[in-house]
C-alpha cells in the first residue's frame, strides 16, 4: 500500500500516519521528522534545511528529495508507505509523478486529505508549541505555516483529484474516529480499484 497524507499543519498526519503505518505494516515516511533528524544531528541537509524550518518556509525540493530518496524506495520494498509531508507543492508532486514513471512499483494508490478548520489547527498547533517546544509552533510562525499550507499544498489537492486519488476526510473528530473513517474508506477504494 502506497500511501500520501494531505492535511494542514496540526491537522494529525503524524499521529494518524503512525496508526496507518501499523495497521497496514507499511513504512511511515514523514518529511518532517526526517528532516528534523537531519538538523538534529547537524548535517549538510539538517544546516542547509533550519532556517527554512525555523520560518515556517517549504524546504526547497532538492533536499526534500535527498532525504526521502533513499528511504522511500527502501519502504516499497517492505510493503509500501504513508508519506506524511511530501510532497507539499504542486512542483514537488509533479516532479515525483515523473519520477515514479520508471518506477510504477513506487506509484501513490491513494491521497488521505484531513480537512481541519482554520482557528481549530491554531489552537491545536499552539498547544503542541507548550507540551514539545517544537520551534515551528510559535504564534508568528504558526499563522504563516498555515498561509503557506493554503498557498503552497492546496493545489495539490487539485493534481490528484484529477487522477481519481483524493479521499477526503474529516479530520476534526477524535482520533480513533478520524483513523476508522480512513481505513473505512481506503478499504473500499482500494478493492475496488483492484478488483
Amino acid at each position: 500500500m502506497r500511501l500520501l497524507l494531505v492535511a494542514p499543519p496540526g491537522a494529525g498526519k503524524g499521529t494518524q500516519a503512525a496508526k496507518l503505518a501499523e495497521h497496514y505494516g507499511i513504512t511511515n515516511l514523514s518529511s518532517g521528522e526526517l528532516l528534523r533528524r537531519e538538523i538534529a544531528a547537524d548535517s549538510e541537509i539538517g544546516r542547509k534545511a533550519v532556517e527554512y524550518v525555523r520560518r515556517g518556509d517549504l524546504v526547497p525540493d532538492d533536499l526534500i528529495f535527498q532525504v526521502l530518496s533513499k528511504p522511500l524506495i527502501e519502504a516499497t520494498r517492505h510493503g509500501g508507505y504513508v508519506l506524511d509531508g511530501f510532497p507539499r507543492n504542486l512542483h514537488q508532486a509533479e516532479e515525483a509523478y515523473r519520477a515514479v514513471q520508471d518506477m510504477p512499483s513506487i506509484e501513490l494508490q491513494a491521497v488521505v486529505h484531513l480537512d481541519v478548520p482554520p482557528a481549530q489547527l491554531t489552537r491545536r498547533l499552539l498547544a503542541r508549541s507548550g507540551q514539545e517546544g517544537r520551534i515551528d509552533d510559535m504564534t508568528t510562525v504558526v499563522t504563516h505555516r498555515l498561509e503557506v499550507f493554503v498557498a503552497e499544498t492546496e493545489p495539490l489537492l487539485g493534481f490528484y483529484r484529477k487522477r481519481g486519488l483524493v479521499l477526503d476526510i474529516n479530520g476534526d473528530q477524535d482520533v480513533d474516529r478520524v483513523f476508522s473513517e480512513i481505513v473505512t474508506n481506503l478499504d473500499r477504494e482500494l478493492r475496488v480499484g483492484n478488483s
